[in-house]
């Protein structure tokens, strides 16, 4: 699906281009289409909420099976936020940046919140979730984690395939 949105955009952004170039007399050559502007204009979405793939580099960190692999991605006012419900209540805390600097005076810690989650067979579970800044889709971002064992680690992680919600 981001695929063909992203084709169908540079085909549009293309043909724009195009037009506008061939209907002018002006005889300036056309404004160039840059891979960073059709990745900027891919990368923007409306204000609203969205489910989205939340993908991360390890298998221990994950969210919870029942979610699927999404979370609720929210976007306002250009800012993008992504909440995900978590396997357990086992990691307490998350850091958008690398562990080193979770550990720092001042660092903004992320909180987490009890998510109930409802799993195929009907069954729940109270798990840790939390809300992440997200910079941009489909772009690895750092985010650290600590668990109940006091070890903070690295993680790279990214969001991808927002579909709004109906």
């Amino acid at each position: 699906m981001k695929k063909k949105l992203l084709t169908l955009l540079c085909a549009t952004v293309m043909s724009c281009a195009l037009l506008t170039a061939c209907g002018s007399n002006d005889s300036k050559a056309p404004a160039e289409v840059t891979t960073e502007a059709v990745a900027e204009a891919a990368n923007t979405l409306e204000d609203g909420i969205y489910d989205a793939d939340f993908n991360t580099d390890s298998g221990m960190f994950h969210v919870n099976e029942a979610c699927e692999g999404k979370g609720t991605l929210t976007v306002k006012d250009g800012q993008m936020t992504i909440h995900i419900s978590l396997a357990s209540q086992k990691i307490v805390n998350l850091y958008p940046g690398l562990a080193e600097d979770a550990q720092k005076e001042g660092a903004e810690i992320l909180q987490p919140s009890v998510d109930e989650v409802t799993y195929s067979d009907g069954t729940t579970e109270e798990v840790f979730g939390f809300d992440v800044a997200v910079p941009a889709l489909d772009e690895e971002f750092d985010l650290a984690l600590v668990g109940t064992k006091g070890t903070w680690y690295d993680h790279k992680v990214s969001v991808s395939n927002p579909v709004p919600q109906e």
